[in-house]
């Protein structure tokens, strides 16, 4: 999927295709809230096998009631090329690795205090995140990151003038309280200053 359709996707521009995923994804997630993964698998693939075999089984039937040679009803699906090809593979496992590695490095240099004011703002990141775990488990996270994708954007969208109106203020307010911060502890330069 390109970014272009990712974007349609997130905001609503078909609102069949939008909320057929919106709704197939928060359902799995509100399933997997109720059952493990390895039962709600099993119940998709035995739904999706009974489904098919029954229009197997009912396309053959009416095959010998008309005496047709139709043949397999879902020859097209099955004569389809389904095959990975080494390219694909290669590419993205080559961008996965270029990301897991970039990755390593900001962590190493976060916990390895390359810059003293980054790790600390690390380390409050990491400090609110375990209140948001005992607030929240990992599937719940999920859940409220599914609509928040599906319903922020749009909502950015209608009120852009005024939120970005807001935020402009709030981060006005955060760069004095850091520069003021910065100014009275020692140590916390950056750098570049």
């Amino acid at each position: 999927m390109d970014a272009k359709r990712v974007v349609d996707l997130l905001y609503w521009r078909d609102l069949k295709k939008t909320g057929a995923v919106f709704g197939a994804s928060l359902f799995l997630l509100l399933s997997l809230t109720v059952c493990s993964i390895v039962s709600i698998c099993s119940y998709v693939a035995l739904a999706l096998l009974s489904v098919t075999i029954t229009f197997r089984i009912y396309k053959g039937i009416l095959q010998a009631i008309q005496k047709s040679e139709e043949g397999h009803p879902f020859k097209a699906y099955l004569d389809q090329d389904v095959d990975l090809s080494q390219e694909i593979v290669h590419k993205y496992s080559d961008m996965t690795l270029a990301r897991i590695n970039s990755g390593l490095k900001e962590l190493r240099r976060l916990f390895l205090v390359e810059d003293l004011v980054d790790s600390l703002k690390f380390a409050v990141l990491m400090w609110i995140l375990t209140y948001v775990g005992a607030l929240f488990n990992g599937l719940t996270l999920l859940i409220l990151g599914l609509i928040s994708a599906f319903s922020l954007p749009v909502v950015y969208e209608k009120y852009q003038t005024q939120i970005d109106h807001y935020y402009g203020l709030f981060n006005n307010q955060v760069k004095d309280i850091v520069g003021k911060i910065q100014d009275k502890v020692p140590g916390l330069k950056r750098k570049s200053e």
